[in-house]
C-alpha cells in the first residue's frame, strides 16, 4: 500500500489527524492490527506538544456542539450513539455540559473518553468527574492514552477484529 492509500485508509482512525497514520507508515509492515495501533500510538506520544495539544484539540466534546450541529465524524457519531450519549435527557445533557465546560476551562482541551470501554453512561459521568480531579500533567498523558484507545478501537472496526478491552500499556492514573 502506498503511503497515499494508507492514510486515505486508516487516516480517520484518529479524529482529524492523518500525520499520525502517515507517520505510523514508516514503521510498516505490520504483523497484526495491534502492532498497527503500536505504531500510531508511538507516532502520537512522539509528536511534539503543540501537535498533540492540536491532536487533543480536534476532538468532539462528548454530546457536545459538533453533535448538536451533526458536523461530527461518522465513527464519533456511532461511538456516542452507542451509550445514548446523542438523545440525553435535558438534566443529564445539563450535567454533561456542566462536565465539558469545566474540564475545557481546566485543561484546555475537550475531555477525551473511548467509549468503548464503557458498558453504561453512568459510568461515562463517573469516569469524566474522576479524571476533573487530575492534576494537569497526569491528564495530558490520560488524554492521549484514551486519543490511542479510540484509535485502537477505531483500527479494530477497520480490520474487523475484536480489540482487547483496555490497552496493555499502564494506565498514567493507575
Amino acid at each position: 500500500m502506498t503511503a497515499e492509500d494508507f492514510v486515505r485508509r486508516l487516516g480517520g482512525a484518529v479524529e482529524h489527524a492523518p500525520w499520525v497514520a502517515q507517520r505510523a507508515w514508516a514503521e510498516r509492515p505490520f504483523g497484526s492490527m495491534e502492532a498497527l495501533a503500536r505504531a500510531m500510538r508511538a507516532a502520537v506520544l512522539s509528536a511534539g506538544r503543540e501537535e498533540q495539544l492540536a491532536l487533543l484539540r480536534g476532538h468532539p466534546e462528548l454530546a457536545g456542539r459538533e453533535a448538536m450541529a451533526g458536523s461530527m465524524t461518522p465513527e464519533s457519531t456511532g461511538e456516542q450513539g452507542r451509550l445514548g450519549l446523542l438523545a440525553l435527557s435535558p438534566q443529564r445533557m445539563a450535567r454533561l455540559t456542566a462536565i465539558n465546560r469545566a474540564y475545557r476551562e481546566r485543561f484546555g482541551f475537550p475531555l477525551i473518553i473511548a467509549l468503548r470501554l464503557h458498558d453504561t453512561l453512568d459510568a461515562v459521568f463517573a469516569e469524566a468527574e474522576r479524571r476533573l480531579a487530575h492534576d494537569p500533567a497526569i491528564e495530558w498523558a490520560a488524554a492521549l492514552e484514551q486519543v490511542c484507545e479510540v484509535t485502537r478501537g477505531r483500527l479494530a472496526a477497520i480490520f474487523g477484529t475484536a480489540p482487547s478491552p483496555h490497552s496493555t500499556r499502564s494506565s498514567p492514573t493507575a
